[in-house]
């Protein structure tokens, strides 16, 4: 019996060998949540823990991927190469892997990884345009890498749409393609209705890479196994952009518990959440009113930091630099209007107080 079936405790059998993959993203997706000071003690710590839980894929990069430490998206304290080299030391069993959006980084920086021995490669775009990743997923493949087509706010486009771009990112190598709720907006039956759609018409595997700001992150991730999705997404804790992801440790045992092995130990994985990543940022997994708004208003769950910081700047509230981003419907890339919107609001406070 593994040690899940052992930790669920009602007998039931249940088959030993998972029928998906799971990565943990708490040393990429998490360092929006830190604001990306990742040390390299820390992704020592948080990797060695998981890969003795059995995390089979962990995922490092800058929060926004490869080449992402800058002035728009955040300075890292720690080069990625330093945390993605570290990481490749310390794992035993798991695979890395990181992140690269188009754009951000530059073919060389794929490069550059997968020097270091990287395992897989994940190639993000926007829902609407998977054909900038050809070239990037194309090198992935010549690189020797397995590599997975990253649909961002999936949320802003219907299934049918959503499986054209899929189709797009399948058709130029992708070994896998993810739905991707960079918003936490989507509802079970969101999540439901496109990975269905696309397992049943795509012949590579699919994914879905879920956040938590309506709560719904591990009945959404649930939800995609029902319908055949073949990789799941988690980070320890939940710590992640927003107000987080699917926490990887409540995702195990609760499938651990619905008889779906999962292939790591969720005794393991819980310590390593409570004892190993708890500690970097003790308040993660609480959802805010920020952290909720996101999802309520369908918005790129990195922008919530960059959204207080504009606030507190300006004077305004962040709830409604929130809303009127949800309202002009801005994606990733576009966190200059950050800025735009908290100055418009200021003066559009300016003036009411100025016409009393």
């Amino acid at each position: 019996m593994s040690a899940g079936a052992a930790a669920a405790g009602n007998g039931d059998p249940r088959p030993e060998a998972p029928s998906f993959r799971l990565t943990d993203s708490t040393l990429r997706d998490g360092s929006h949540a830190v604001a990306h000071q990742f040390t390299v003690e820390q992704a020592r710590d948080v990797v060695a823990s998981l890969d003795a839980a059995g995390v089979p894929v962990i995922e490092v990069s800058h929060g926004d991927g490869l080449g992402g430490s800058s002035f728009n998206y955040g300075f890292s304290r720690t080069s990625e190469l330093d945390l993605i080299r570290v990481a490749i030391e310390t794992r035993t069993t798991a695979k890395i892997a990181i992140l690269m959006l188009p754009g951000i980084g530059i073919r060389e920086d794929l490069r550059r990884a997968a020097d270091l021995g990287i395992d897989v490669a994940r190639i993000a775009t926007h829902c609407t345009e998977a054909d900038i990743s050809q070239q990037h997923i194309t090198l992935a493949k010549e690189l020797g890498l397995e590599t997975v087509g990253f649909l961002m706010m999936s949320h802003m486009i219907k299934p049918d749409a959503l499986l054209e771009q899929a189709r797009k990112m399948a058709s130029y190598g992708a070994d896998c393609v993810y739905v991707v709720d960079s918003a936490g907006a989507m509802t079970i039956d969101d999540a439901r209705r496109r990975v269905a759609l696309l397992k049943s018409e795509l012949d590579c595997q699919v994914g879905l890479h879920a956040h938590n700001n309506l709560s719904l992150a591990v009945a959404n991730s649930i939800a995609a196994l029902e319908e055949g999705a073949d990789q799941l997404d988690g980070c320890t804790t939940g710590l992640g952009a927003g107000a987080g992801n699917c926490p990887t440790e409540i995702l195990v045992a609760a499938l651990e518990r619905s008889g779906i092995a999962t292939g790591v130990d969720p005794l393991a994985v819980m310590d390593t959440a409570e004892d190993v990543v708890r500690p970097i940022r003790p308040d993660q997994g609480v959802i805010d009113r920020d952290g909720l708004l996101l999802g309520y208003a369908g918005v790129y769950g990195s922008f919530l930091l960059h959204a207080k910081r504009a606030a507190a700047r300006y004077g305004v509230d962040a709830k409604d630099i929130l809303l009127e981003l949800g309202r002009r419907k801005v994606v990733g890339g576009q966190e200059d209007m950050i800025i735009d919107v908290a100055v418009e609001l200021e003066r559009k406070a300016a003036d009411a107080q100025a016409a009393r």
